[in-house]
């Protein structure tokens, strides 16, 4: 059974491989470490297929310590003792090279085996993960690694990467490969950055057409039905996930209805639809909120829809509220105005309910001054009448202000007037 293309065409040198200039060009940081042969402990974060195996693969090539890989979803600390216990032989002279992939499924326990034989320098440690580590890996082992953010590959970086995959396959099996305009192209814009998908597309391709005149022929119907959908990168519990949703409600917030469409179409594509609803109904009530106070049942009547259509069609009435939410006016005052309020009970600044306010219609016999002395706004002009509705101890807090927008401005002009701090 042969290994997949990806791990067959893999890079054998840093010139080779695609994508990361920041780290891997002349001169830049992690290439300058590499090349000194003085290797210290690092940590690779960053979406899958970019390159991290590869480059740790090539490093294990260039090092004279015995190359050990872990990948953190099977392996456990017996693994680790096992690697640990060739210290100090002829089996490992020089020290070890461990590369460990995906360490942010190794717990606690798991990566405090590593400390004491990295700190002695036995252990090099090389891992990898695609959740943010200083979030999943121990804080010791951050403290003596250096960590490297690896970017997704842009398409132009990967369509190098699918033509040799294409050469790489037509020397393969003897078999001239020819690819019809466009479609190579249109499988490194298709695979969302991931080079390991663009090499999966390409040998699907070549094992779907077959021989046809001493030749295989890749046309662009193949490359987009076996590239359908591969361009979402998309994990429920990762980090992909918290960014989509931040970017969708940012875009919202910045009132950029092009941005909020694209981060919608990635939920949505994902057969994310309750994420997708919950940021826009909070962004409804938080962003726009009072400036145009009836996006929110508008909103919720959107979800609603969505709800009862199920997708594919639930796109059309989230669409048409993300679209409203982008072009209302923004008002943050009553989220601003609520955090206030329970900042200052959090501090301990409440004390007791008005009398007026309570409860209850009766006093004490303690109590020389009896009486609720509520009054009733009805019964007053207006429906207004002044008196104190907050505590004592914060009767003078202020924790709305109204903001510059025409439904804000409308009421604090209304009430300006009804409360005699307006002008006539």
């Amino acid at each position: 059974m042969k290994a997949p293309l990806a791990d067959r065409i893999r890079p054998k040198t840093i010139d080779e491989m695609v994508g990361q200039p920041h780290l891997l060009g002349q001169g830049k940081p992690l290439r300058a470490i590499i090349e000194t042969g003085e290797l210290p402990n690092l940590v690779f974060y960053g979406p899958s297929g970019v390159g991290k195996t590869t480059l740790a693969t090539i490093i294990a090539a260039t090092t004279n310590r015995k190359f050990h890989k872990l990948n953190g979803t099977v392996a456990s600390t017996a693994d680790v003792k096992a690697i640990v216990a060739e210290l100090d032989t002829l089996a490992a002279p020089n020290g070890i090279l461990l590369y460990l992939d995906e360490i942010q499924y190794f717990n606690k326990k798991q990566q405090q085996t590593l400390l004491d034989y990295i700190e002695r320098g036995e252990i090099t440690l090389i891992a990898s993960t695609t959740e943010n580590p200083y979030f999943y890996i121990h804080n010791a082992i951050l403290s003596r690694s250096t960590v490297f953010e690896f970017k997704s590959v842009t398409a132009e970086e990967i369509l190098p990467a699918v033509q040799r995959a294409f050469d790489f396959l037509s020397a393969e099996r003897g078999v001239p490969i020819r690819a019809e305009d466009g479609a190579a192209r249109h499988i490194a814009f298709s695979c969302g950055g991931d080079v390991r998908k663009a090499m999966n597309a390409c040998e699907l391709c070549v094992l779907s057409a077959g021989v046809t005149d001493g030749e295989i022929r890749i046309t662009m119907e193949q490359a987009r039905a076996l590239t359908q959908k591969s361009a979402m990168k998309y994990d429920k519990d990762g980090d992909e996930h918290y960014d989509i949703l931040s970017a969708f409600q940012k875009s919202m917030r910045g009132s950029d209805a092009n941005a909020a469409l694209h981060y919608l179409a990635r939920l949505l594509e994902a057969g994310d639809l309750p994420s997708a609803m919950r940021r826009l109904m909070v962004c409804a009530c938080e962003d726009v909120g009072l400036a145009y106070p009836m996006i929110i049942p508008i909103v919720k009547a959107a979800c609603d829809a969505a709800l009862m259509v199920g997708l594919p069609e639930a796109r059309i009435p989230l669409a048409d509220a993300v679209v409203l939410v982008c072009n209302s006016p923004k008002s943050n005052s009553a989220y601003l105005a609520y955090d206030a309020a329970a900042r200052d009970l959090r501090r301990g600044r409440s004390g007791p309910i008005p009398r007026q306010l309570q409860n209850k219609h009766y006093d004490g016999e303690d109590n020389p001054n009896k009486g609720q002395f509520y009054q009733y706004p009805h019964d007053f002009p207006n429906h207004y009448v002044a008196q104190q509705y907050l505590p004592d101890e914060i009767k003078d807090r202020v924790y709305y202000v109204p903001q510059d927008n025409k439904n804000e401005q409308a009421a604090k002009a209304y009430w300006d007037k009804i409360k005699g701090t307006g002008k006539e």
